[in-house]
Order: structure tokens, then sequence, then C-alpha cells
């Protein structure tokens, strides 16, 4: 087990999510917003990996990630669905894509919502501060 690599990990996504959270406050750009959501699931996710001392595969794929560490944790029907929309999210180009949609503020605050309890329901699998995480 190597808690201090997964805690590194759940800094770098706690610094997503908080993002996040701030940007959908001031009613930021959905499709920004996703973004952060995204690489905040993934690095939570990866955290998981990185506990296990576990090869980390090389994908932005969610769903393909969590079931590298669905011994570990369990997301229902709904979640599972959440994961693969987020992953939509992850952008590859740098350029403006026509194919891109903008996502509403109700998909967005649900995937938000699911991402925080995902987030803070790893921090208490392997017992890591929250507060601690929180103040890096």
């Amino acid at each position: 087990m190597n808690k201090t690599a997964s805690q590194e990990w759940l800094v770098k996504a706690w610094h997503h999510l908080s993002t996040a959270n701030i940007l959908y406050g001031i009613e930021h750009y959905t499709d920004i917003i996703g973004v952060e959501i995204h690489y905040s699931i993934e690095i939570t996710l990866k955290s998981l990996i990185m506990y296990e001392n576990k090869a980390l595969k090389k994908t932005h794929e969610l769903y393909e990630i969590y079931t590298m560490v669905k011994e570990l944790i369990t997301l229902d029907e709904d979640e599972i669905k959440m994961l693969i929309q987020a992953t939509e999210y992850h952008i590859l180009e740098a350029y403006p894509a026509s194919h891109r949609r903008l996502p509403s503020r109700e998909e967005i605050k649900q995937i938000l919502d699911f991402t925080n309890k995902l987030f803070e329901d790893v921090c208490i699998l392997l017992n890591i501060s929250i507060e601690e995480i929180k103040a890096n």
C-alpha cells in the first residue's frame, strides 16, 4: 500500500475539484467546469491505483480507469453513466471544435455533486484526512 502516493494524487484531484466548485458557483462556462470535473474524477480514481502500487495505464477514459479499481470502490449504474458522460468533457484539442457541446448547468451540477461525493468516499476509504488534502 502506498498512502503517500495516493495522497499526492488526491491533492491534485482536489485542486481540480475545488476549481470546478468555484467556477460553478460563479456560473462560469460549463464546458470549462466539465474539464475540471473530468480531471478530478480521473485523478481521484488513479489515486486508488497508486495506493495499490499498480501500474498506471495512460488513459483518460473514466470507465476504463474505474474497471481497474472496482474491487476497491463500487459505483452504481447511474454513477457509471456519469463517468461515461464526464469522459466526454475531456478535451484533446486546443482549438475550437464544432462537435463539442456546452453541457447544461443541471448536468454539470449532477456530475459535480457525484464528483464531490466520490472524492470524499475515496479519502475515507484510504483513511486520508480531507482537511489535510484541502490544506495543500
